[in-house]
C-alpha cells in the first residue's frame, strides 16, 4: 500500500508492506516476499518494525540480517509499548542495527520522535522536482476479471499480488509511475460483487475502498472478461463512474481467449458495446495482460480521456456550436406548440466538463434533444472518454444574447 505523508515540511511516500517470511513457502507468500523485497531495494529509509509484546524471534533475526545486506539506512520499530515502563525492546538491540525506537501504534505514542528520524534521514529534496500532479486512474472491475494482472501489465512489473483465488486484492493499492513523461497514480481495486453477495465485513471494507477510489479517480478503467458479455455487475459499475462524473475506459481483458490476435473483432465486440451502450462516451480497447496485448492503446486512451475530463471550452466556441446544433435539428414543440429556446452557455466546470445553458424555459429541455446536444458538444470539442453534464437554467436578466 502506498500513501502520501508530510512531517516539518517534508512530503514523503510510505509504503506498507505484507510483511517478509523467509522462505515463503507459499505462491501468494511468495509475491508477498516479492513485493518486500521491492520495497525494500526503492526505498530511501526502511522502518524494520518488531513486536515488543512478543519479543525477539528467529524470523526477527532472519529478516535482520537481509535488511543489514540491503545497505539502507535502516530503523528499529518496535511496537506495541503501550507505556512508558515497558521493556520488550531493549532486546532487540542484540540485532546490531543501531536504535531501537519504541512506539505504540494502537495509543500513538513515540510517533513524533520515529517521524523526526525519518526525516532526518531522507536524502536531500531536488530543487527542480517535478510537482505536477499525475493522472489518477483506477482499474475496477468484477472479481477475477483480471484487475491486478492488468496493472502488473501496465507496470510492466509485478507491483500486485496476483492469483486465481477470487478476493485476493482486499484494498485499494495506489502506484505512482511515469510513462512517456506523463505521471499517473494507479489505483487497483477489490473485485466488486453484487451487493446481495457481499456478506463478510473485510469484503464490505474492500468494496467501499473500490468505490472511494472511483470517487479520486481521474479515469476509470473497468475491466471487463472477454470470455463472456457484460453482466448487471459490469453496468452498475459503469453507472456509478458516470455518476461520480468519472472518466472511462473499458478495457476488454482475456482477450487471449477469445481471439488469437490482438487485433478487435466488431462482432465479437458487438454484444458488449450493447450492454454498455449507455456509457457511449467510453472508448474500448481489447487487452490481454498474459500476452502484453493492448496495454499501450489502453493507456493512450487513458490520457486522451483524463485530457477530455479535463477540457474547458471558451465561451465563444462553446456557443457557436450550440448555435450550429440547434441550426441543424431544432427542437420539437410541446402540446401548447412551445419550443425550447437556447439564448447562451458557459462552461463553468471541469472533471467532468460542466455546461450551463440559459433557455426561456428550462422544462421544455426533452430528454432527446439533450443527448443530441451532447453528442454534438461531444464531436465538435473531442469529449471522447468523459461524461458531460448539460445543467439548463432559466435566463438571467441581465445576460447577454447570444
Amino acid at each position: 500500500l502506498y500513501a502520501t505523508a508530510s512531517w516539518r515540511g517534508r512530503d514523503f511516500a510510505v509504503v506498507d508492506t505484507g510483511g517478509m517470511a523467509l522462505p515463503a513457502g507459499a505462491p501468494v507468500k511468495e509475491q508477498v516476499r516479492r513485493q518486500a523485497e521491492r520495497a525494500v531495494e526503492e526505498a530511501d529509509v526502511i522502518l524494520f518494525v518488531v513486536d515488543a509484546a512478543s519479543g525477539l524471534l528467529p524470523d526477527d533475526r532472519d529478516v535482520a540480517e537481509y535488511l543489514r545486506a540491503s545497505r539502507r539506512p535502516l530503523l528499529v520499530v518496535a511496537n506495541k509499548v503501550d507505556h512508558p515502563k515497558h521493556t520488550g525492546a531493549y532486546e532487540f538491540y542484540e540485532l546490531g542495527l543501531g536504535e531501537v525506537i519504541p512506539v505504540s501504534a494502537l495509543h500513538g505514542l513515540g510517533t513524533g520522535d520515529l517521524l523526526d528520524e525519518v526525516v532526518a534521514l531522507l536524502p536531500e529534496r531536488e530543487p527542480d522536482a517535478a510537482t505536477t500532479p499525475g493522472i489518477q486512474v483506477a482499474a475496477v472491475g468484477r472479481p477475477n476479471v483480471g484487475k491486478s494482472s492488468l496493472v502488473n501489465a501496465i507496470l510492466g512489473e509485478d507491483r500486485v499480488i496476483v492469483d486465481p483465488a477470487p478476493g485476493t486484492t482486499r484494498d485499494a493499492i495506489d502506484t505512482p509511475f511515469v510513462r512517456n513523461g506523463q505521471s499517473f497514480n494507479l489505483i487497483d481495486t477489490a473485485g466488486l460483487r453484487r451487493k446481495a453477495r457481499i456478506d463478510e465485513p473485510v469484503e464490505r471494507y474492500s468494496a467501499a475502498r473500490a468505490l472511494a477510489a472511483v470517487e479520486r479517480a481521474d479515469v476509470v478503467v473497468l475491466v471487463l472478461d472477454a470470455s463472456g458479455p457484460p453482466v448487471e455487475q459490469d453496468q452498475e459499475i459503469a453507472r456509478y463512474t458516470l455518476e461520480q462524473g468519472r472518466a472511462l475506459v473499458l478495457a476488454v481483458n482475456k482477450w487471449d481467449l477469445v481471439s488469437s490476435t490482438p487485433k478487435p473483432d466488431e462482432r465479437a465486440l458487438r454484444a458488449i458495446r450493447h450492454a454498455m451502450r449507455f456509457v457511449g462516451y467510453a472508448p474500448l480497447v481489447c487487452t490481454s495482460a498474459t500476452r502484453g496485448w493492448g496495454i499501450a492503446a489502453l493507456m493512450d486512451r487513458v490520457v486522451q480521456a483524463a485530457g477530455a475530463h479535463n477540457r474547458r471550452i471558451p465561451t465563444g466556441p462553446l456557443n457557436r456550436a450550440l448555435e450550429a446544433a440547434e441550426q441543424a435539428h431544432h427542437p420539437s414543440a410541446d402540446k401548447a406548440g412551445r419550443q425550447i429556446k437556447i439564448y447562451y452557455a458557459t462552461q463553468p466546470q471541469v472533471k467532468p466538463p460542466t455546461i450551463v445553458l440559459f433557455a426561456n424555459d428550462p422544462q421544455l429541455l426533452t430528454e432527446d434533444y439533450r443527448r443530441y446536444l451532447e453528442g454534438r458538444l461531444r464531436d465538435a470539442f473531442d469529449f471522447q472518454g468523459t461524461p458531460i453534464r448539460l445543467v439548463c437554467r432559466p435566463r438571467e436578466r441581465s445576460g447577454a444574447q447570444r
